[in-house]
């Protein structure tokens, strides 16, 4: 049988990114029958609606990829209590232009690492895009994790306590199950 196709997103591009981090855990945490691939969307133009008669070759391909994807997993930081610019923009493309939404029906799971409450503050800002671009977000289990605590990510980013890797895993299950039923 050929594994789940999911698609993982970090709202953060900067080198050394917790969110980031968050996605390569993921990939190396799949379960069995789940394969996980990073997407860089850092080569997405700003959106501008007068660009949709002449459809970015990037943003194309990126909605194909969305589209041939079984689900989806995001991570984002907050951003002045909300969502990084980079993922607002990659949603806006990827919605458009109105009537080619690649984001309905689909699986996302979502997940961030942050301060004390800064990743729930955005992941409720993306939900409410996610529900509206007609996604199916999950409820549970939410996935937020102070990433400044010691011994959390080690200095390059990467997620090294293991009741964190725990919870990764638990969301990917969640995953796994909502795109089974």
């Amino acid at each position: 049988m050929k594994p789940l196709n999911i698609l993982a997103f970090s709202g953060s591009f900067r080198k050394g990114s917790i969110n980031s981090g968050l996605v390569r855990a993921a990939v190396s945490l799949a379960p069995e029958g789940m394969a996980i691939t990073q997407v860089d969307f850092s080569d997405l133009p700003l959106y501008n609606q007068d660009m949709e008669a002449q459809f970015p070759t990037e943003v194309a391909a990126l909605k194909e990829k969305i589209r041939a994807a079984d689900g989806i997993v995001v991570a984002t930081p907050e951003y002045n209590r909300s969502i990084p610019g980079v993922l607002k923009n990659m949603f806006d493309w990827t919605s458009r232009p109105y009537g080619d939404n690649a984001w309905s029906g689909k699986p996302v799971a979502l997940m961030g690492a942050g301060g004390s409450v800064g990743t729930a503050v955005a992941q409720s800002h993306l939900k409410e895009i996610l529900l509206y671009l007609d996604a199916r977000v999950l409820g549970q289990p939410e996935f937020y994790v102070n990433g400044f605590t010691p011994g959390i990510f080690d200095k390059d980013g990467n997620l090294i306590d293991e009741k964190t890797k725990e919870y990764v895993a638990r969301l990917l299950a969640t995953l796994q199950k909502t795109i089974a039923s």
